[in-house]
């Protein structure tokens, strides 16, 4: 180590340099280094990074090649087969999902209804509104709840069923006809697991959840 000793004015400054460590001159001395600023990414910008390189590869496929426009197709084919198959009678897919559930469940409250179809409580509440109104369905108050109402098939809402219960296999049927047997039933359970999987996010409990 050296000392220098210099005045100004009449107060003594002393510094005290290495002249032993790395890089030092007498004359200009370098200042210590500096660890290298580079900007951190984030999580948050990473992740926007990854959905935007989902979005452009999503935008660059046709539209034949996308999931949503897939289901969406084939849920317009299914409907106009089960039209098709069932064109005698004056009932919709969602009105005979109702009277297959209401055959299996027996005496049902609306709410549990709703769940085993999948529906929301007020379209449910519609769509049995109008049953009621063509005798298929019955309505009262229900004996656990009564605030509740719990719903029945009547006579006339079973025979209906059974007439259609035929056209709409039918429906069923065609709608995989183009599928091989194995291809099917892998078809299926592929589906299954895909709505067991995703069932809350449409933000009604169906009987697949879980």
């Amino acid at each position: 180590m050296s000392a220098k000793q210099e005045i100004k004015g009449s107060r003594p400054v002393t510094s005290v340099v290495d002249d032993k460590a790395p890089g030092y001159s007498r004359r200009h001395p370098m200042p210590p280094p500096t660890a290298s600023k580079r900007p951190m990414r984030t999580y948050s910008t990473l992740q926007k990074t990854a959905n935007a390189d989902r979005a452009s590869a999503w935008h660059a496929k046709p539209l034949q090649e996308r999931p949503g426009f897939l289901i969406r197709r084939l849920h317009q084919i299914h409907t106009a087969l089960f039209a098709d198959e069932c064109s005698g009678e004056s009932i919709t897919p969602v009105q005979y999902s109702i009277l297959t559930a209401l055959d299996q469940m027996g005496v049902a409250e609306q709410i549990a209804l709703a769940r085993a179809v999948g529906l929301d409580t007020t379209n449910v509440a519609d769509v049995l509104a109008r049953l009621e109104r063509q005798k298929l369905v019955r309505r009262r108050v229900s004996r656990q709840d009564k605030r509740m109402k719990a719903v029945s098939l009547t006579e006339s809402g079973r025979a209906l069923l059974r007439r259609v219960d035929a056209g709409a296999a039918r429906a069923h049927e065609r709608t995989l006809a183009a599928l091989a047997p194995r291809d099917r039933a892998r078809f299926m359970r592929d589906l299954t697991r895909l709505v067991s999987l995703n069932n809350e996010i449409s933000g009604i409990i169906g009987p697949l959840s879980g």
